[in-house]
């Protein structure tokens, strides 16, 4: 009985090992969409999302020197309750080293206080969007689109569908992806961004409480659903290893 017991234990302890290791790796995606044949300019966007309680590697940040990005999107939660305000705003210093910062807030951000996360996101010369377009330096085609996240406001999709105007090419970034139903059909984005739902964050073969994320090409570009970078409640992963996303877009 006592040797049953020590080689359980000792397998649960390994499990849980790898699943802590799992949830702590940095998975840096590279995705490619052409928007129009013929393509002669580029636009390259890094996204991440629900970071949560992780602090960003150093590593991860080294790799994106290497590439040209020309704007960086993080999809929401940044933080939840207890995560220290300061390893906020170091995380947030550090993306901005990437490129311009675009922010679009998620369902836990409110838990550090909406007006925490505006002003380190302004602290470091980022922009929050809620229901609002803002241009990406150096491809003025191009607007980036962000919304409110329903848990933080009413989403005034009027407003968001008005703001692309004079823009020929949007990019559109949700927290949640439930959100795309409710606009793509009238914005008819080309990129399609979310995460919030980190791929179920712990599955048992095909079974979890959320789909993976995927890229899936669309009739007009492309959509990005992101198994996120970071972990809620428990700090483990398994079946949905975390991810952040350069998107490489041909125009």
């Amino acid at each position: 009985m006592k040797r049953l017991f020590l080689t359980v234990f000792l397998a649960a302890c390994s499990v849980l090992t790898y699943m802590f290791a799992l949830a702590h790796r940095n998975r840096l995606m590279t995705h490619s969409v052409s928007i129009k044949e013929g393509a002669t300019e580029k636009l390259t966007v890094f996204f991440i999302s629900d970071i949560h309680r992780r602090r960003l590697a150093k590593r991860l940040i080294k790799q994106l020197a290497n590439r040209s990005i020309h704007a960086v999107i993080v999809g929401g939660d940044m933080a939840e309750s207890g995560v220290p305000v300061a390893r906020v705003r170091r995380n947030m210093q550090m993306l901005a080293t990437v490129g311009p910062l675009y922010y679009i807030f998620g369902n836990n951000d409110h838990e550090i206080g909406t007006e925490n996360v505006v002003k380190i996101i302004e602290d470091v010369g980022g922009r929050v969007l809620v229901d609002q377009t803002a241009p990406i330096p150096l491809h003025p085609k191009w607007g980036m689109c962000g919304l409110e996240d329903p848990t933080n406001g009413t989403v005034n999709i009027e407003q968001a569908i008005i703001s692309t105007e004079g823009y020929e090419y949007t990019i559109l970034a949700v927290h949640n992806p439930a959100l795309f139903r409710k606009i793509a059909d009238r914005l008819q984005p080309e990129i399609m961004l979310a995460g919030h739902t980190h791929g179920g964050q712990i599955r048992l073969g095909k079974w979890g409480l959320q789909e993976l994320g995927e890229f899936l090409y669309t009739e007009t570009g492309a959509q990005l659903i992101s198994n996120g970078y970071g972990t809620t409640m428990v700090p483990l992963r398994l079946g949905a290893k975390p991810e952040c996303h350069v998107v490489e877009i041909h125009y």
